[in-house]
């Protein structure tokens, strides 16, 4: 039994792929509406913070995992006290706060863009002057998909956009004027093993990721390179899992890494059609401690995200040469990802 902290679409993929290799899951969701209970063996809908379910959950099961990375940390490790958690909640609470996130990678020599801590508005003010500008003032916890930061021009600027955003701990990026931005999405294994796929070049539309493309426009020793950033960031974390790793091309081929994902990420999901194994069950088998499958690509791929309304034309979707998931949310909203589709091309050399 493969617990999974979380019920989103990635909880219902992961399930999805845990019972093709025979697993049974139990998703611990508190949200009121969970796409991933429908697809699960078991359901629980509780508090992170309820200790009693907690344990309940932790004595079922064999591992746990999660699908999102805002999973309390308090959260992660009373369940490691009961029950193996992959990836560990060290990796979790460094990937949770994006000031202990850029320092651990630029503590591994791994370019990041410049960055400064934010705790107050002398500290913003004063972080802008040693940047300059434009730079990006984001929370150090809990945004994703653009929530939680604002572009910045001025020091002035960037003052109130910390007032505004609760005088919460932040951090201030210099903006990266780069070509486009890539990811890759690798494994690694209970036995230190590691796999990686193919990086996508990913395109966004208002902060949220609208395709993924693969083959990326990068070199071969641009590839290697993201390879090398992907493993030393799992071997440093002592990491059991798939991981996304977020990254910025220069316009000379520089990387920076953007941000780290502790889970399946959504520029993966052209794995299901295109590769031998998906980087769900590929997550699977990191956990549950089988050997790593091959992150083999067959196809040339996009994969586009299917966002808000657009669900509804679901006639028309279903009637595309592709690969179509839509995930069975119920309430459709502006901005959320309601499913996914890939169309696959033979391949050509990246």
């Amino acid at each position: 039994m493969i617990g999974i902290l979380g019920g989103g679409q990635l909880g219902r993929m992961l399930a999805l792929a845990a019972a093709k290799l025979g697993f049974r899951t139990h998703l611990y969701s508190d949200e009121t509406e969970s796409c991933g209970f429908n697809v699960a063996t078991e359901a629980t809908r509780a508090h992170f913070g309820d200790e009693e379910a907690l344990a309940r959950f932790a004595a079922g099961c064999d591992v746990v995992t999660f699908e999102f990375e805002n999973v309390p940390d308090a959260t992660a490790h009373f369940l490691a006290d009961h029950v193996p958690v992959a990836p560990n909640p060290n990796a979790l609470a460094t990937a949770q706060d994006r000031f202990i996130e850029k320092s651990f990678v630029a503590g591994l020599g791994i370019a990041t863009a410049p960055f400064r801590n934010v705790m107050t508005e002398k500290d913003a003010k004063e972080a802008f002057a040693a940047l300059g500008g434009p730079a990006v003032l984001k929370t150090r916890r809990l945004g994703y998909d653009g929530k939680g930061q604002r572009i910045v021009r001025s020091a002035e600027d960037c003052a109130s956009a910390f007032g505004d955003f609760g005088r919460v701990p932040a951090i201030l990026e210099k903006f990266v004027d780069f070509a486009f931005e890539a990811s890759v999405v690798a494994a690694r294994g209970r036995d230190g093993s590691f796999a990686v796929f193919d990086p996508p070049k990913n395109e966004h539309e208002n902060h949220i990721l609208r395709r993924s493309i693969v083959p990326s426009p990068l070199s071969e020793e641009g590839v290697r390179e993201c390879f090398d950033i992907a493993r030393a960031i799992a071997e440093a974390l002592d990491y059991v899992g798939v991981l996304g790793v977020e990254l910025f091309i220069g316009r000379n081929g520089e990387i920076a890494v953007n941000e780290i994902a502790p889970r399946v990420h959504n520029s993966g999901h052209w794995t299901m059609e295109a590769c031998v194994v998906s980087q769900f069950e590929q997550h699977i088998r990191a956990v549950a401690g089988w050997p790593l499958g091959s992150c083999e690509r067959h196809s040339n791929a996009v994969m586009e995200n299917i966002i808000g309304a657009e669900v509804e034309a679901w006639q028309a979707l279903a009637g595309r040469h592709a690969g179509l998931h839509i995930y069975g949310k119920r309430v459709v909203r502006p901005g959320r990802k309601m499913g996914h589709i890939t169309r696959l091309a033979p391949p050509t050399k990246a």
